[in-house]
């Protein structure tokens, strides 16, 4: 996958690879010390069930999507359900 700035990743809705839209992109998380980016915080749409998702769920709702499981950046991220 090519390199993307943050600043273009504000705001991106992110869809699952079979077309599901799961929400907006909130914040990315990321290990202070070596730089690597870690999660994906997502804000879910009200019509996707997160509970029945297999991220994880911080207090406020939002989903933690590994950054490992971004396929693709365009007009959406694109993530591996």
């Amino acid at each position: 996958m090519s390199d993307v700035l943050a600043e273009n990743l504000s705001g991106k809705s992110v869809m699952g690879a079979d077309g599901t839209e799961l929400g907006m992109l909130y914040n990315i998380t990321m290990n202070l010390k070596t730089g690597a980016l870690n999660d994906l915080l997502v804000s879910p749409n009200e019509e996707f069930s997160a509970s029945d998702s297999a991220f994880q769920q911080d207090e406020q709702g939002r989903l933690h999507v590994p950054v490992s499981r971004v396929q693709a950046v365009k007009d959406y991220i694109v993530i591996d359900r």
